[in-house]
């Protein structure tokens, strides 16, 4: 086989629900097993995967992104549209591949991401959701949105988020991250009430948009002033943060590059 002469990209969404995560496992069903196992039947051989960010179990995507390699010769008459169409038809129904897009050649999916955009959904009416069921954080009690604002500025920046990371994955690992957005708005989605909050940095830590909510829920809430985050990120303690806000809420929206 000749060298690699082709670096593609596919844009990918997924409902999280199905998967033991988006890493690959043993045994277990995995947005990237899924997506390589389809490219494994297209091109017949390993096609090794890289990702944007690694998301949980249970954790959606709008627009992960994954980058591999392939040679021209091995693309024959494919064409980006046709590939896409191939893999949806191979992958799991709850993937969909949105896109795929050749990119210069050892574009990382990874690596060349200079930022990455996150949103987690809070359905807030005093009724459980009926259609953001599966998409959200259920919280009927008011939301103290200014002061989660204000504990949210002492997020901003770059600081160590060791507080916020899972503990066991941040040992002997580097846990600083910049964090360039944490914002709030109000929609409403087929008729349900939601606070969206969108968190950007440059990269995150496991678990680490998750636990950034969880703790400003408790600020929300009247469990803490909104000066306890700057404490938390203090501490840099995982058991010094909030809980984890539920795997369903969270979006892994859009990565730039």
């Amino acid at each position: 086989m000749q060298g690699h002469d082709l670096t593609l990209s596919c844009t990918v969404a997924y409902d999280g629900a199905p998967f033991c995560g988006f890493a690959r496992q043993p045994g277990q069903l995995t947005v990237q097993g899924e997506l390589e196992r389809a490219l494994a039947l297209l091109f017949r051989r390993e096609v090794p995967t890289t990702c944007a960010g690694r998301t949980d179990a249970g954790v959606h995507a709008r627009g992960q992104v994954v980058s591999f390699d392939v040679d021209a010769a091995e693309l024959r008459d494919r064409t980006p549209h046709s590939l896409r169409r191939s893999m949806n038809a191979l992958t799991h129904e709850g993937i969909v591949v949105r896109a795929v897009e050749e990119r210069p050649r050892g574009f990382s999916a990874r690596f060349d991401a200079v930022a990455r955009e996150y949103r987690y959904h809070i359905c807030t009416g005093d009724v459980p959701p009926i259609f953001m069921r599966d998409f959200s954080w259920h919280i009927p009690a008011p939301l103290d949105v200014g002061a989660m604002e204000a504990a949210a500025a002492h997020l901003i920046g770059e600081h160590d988020f060791k507080s916020f990371c899972m503990a066991a994955s941040a040992v002997g690992k580097p846990t600083c991250r910049n964090v360039s957005e944490v914002s709030f708005s109000r929609e409403r989605v087929m008729g349900e009430d939601v606070l969206v909050i969108t968190v950007v940095g440059n990269a995150f830590l496991h678990s680490m948009v998750r636990t950034i909510v969880g703790t400003l829920v408790m600020v929300g809430r009247g469990q803490r002033e909104p000066g306890w985050v700057r404490d938390v990120l203090a501490a840099r303690d995982r058991t010094a943060a909030g809980e984890n806000a539920p795997a369903r809420g969270l979006v892994f929206w859009q990565v730039r590059y």
